[in-house]
């Protein structure tokens, strides 16, 4: 475990290491967020969170249109793939 200390400017030096392991890197955003006995720094994502019925159908296809079969078969293709991979 390591410690660090706030500056006067309420500035908190993250270890090396811990950087590393996340990779994160200067200018990294972070949002801090109030545990009660501590803060939890996480990542500021580059997207706001959102749900997939505000995102369905967004982005328009071109071309002749899947069937159910079609898809279902890519689906199978793809997960035989990951499985032939991880043998």
């Amino acid at each position: 475990m390591k410690t660090t200390k706030m500056s006067s400017k309420g500035q908190v030096i993250i270890p090396k290491a811990l950087r590393e392991s996340h990779n994160w890197e200067e200018g990294q955003e972070l949002i801090a967020i109030d545990m009660g006995d501590g803060i939890l720094l996480k990542p500021k994502k580059p997207f706001p969170e959102t749900t997939l019925d505000r995102v369905a159908g967004c982005l328009k296809y071109q071309g002749t249109p899947k069937s159910l079969e079609d898809m279902e078969d890519a689906i199978r293709k793809g997960v035989e793939r990951l499985n032939n991979d991880n043998s």
